[in-house]
């Protein structure tokens, strides 16, 4: 019995940086051939330095899983755009408003997940959010963080700078 192979088709490289929904930013660190059931299949090997985290994905199935590489300008413009919207908050339960948050987040959408950041982010003179609510933002404001950081080429704390100054613009 020949083994199968899986195909060839590599849309990324060792070394390119990729959005993984569920876990934000990685880096490929290898493509590597593993064997399970009898079948050769192929794997992105991917680091998530932050969460000190190795994620193996089929290289066959990972555009399927959502893997995409950085943000290009233009969806970066858009995100940040995005940024200095109005607010749009549902007046739905916070528990069906978390879940759609939640869903933004981990979808892997650059523009998505600044809308929750959008939605979430309070001026000096509002109320204090709730645990959920912070938990919520801030995760999805590092996620923001961590792509303009890898897109912009700069570190974490000028990416934030970045995010933090074009939200507190649009309140002016």
């Amino acid at each position: 019995m020949t083994k199968k192979s899986a195909n060839d088709n590599k849309t990324f490289k060792k070394s390119d940086y990729v959005v993984y929904p569920a876990h934000g930013v990685g880096r490929v660190v290898g493509v590597e051939k593993e064997s399970v059931a009898g079948y050769d299949i192929e794997v992105y090997v991917v680091s998530f330095e932050q969460d000190k985290m190795t994620l193996r994905v089929p290289t066959a199935k990972a555009t399927a899983a959502g893997m995409r590489p950085l943000a290009s300008d233009d969806v970066l413009k858009d995100a940040l755009k995005t940024l200095k919207g109005k607010p749009k908050v549902k007046r739905t339960m916070w528990s069906r408003r978390a879940q759609e948050y939640e869903a933004k987040i981990n979808s892997g959408d650059l523009i998505s997940i600044a809308e929750v950041v959008r939605d979430l982010h309070r001026q000096e003179d509002q109320p204090e959010p709730s645990y959920s609510e912070r938990q919520l933002y801030e995760s999805a404001l590092d996620r923001m963080v961590r792509e303009v950081a890898a897109v912009e080429k700069v570190d974490r704390e000028k990416a934030l700078e970045m995010l933090t100054t074009t939200l507190t613009k649009k309140a002016a």
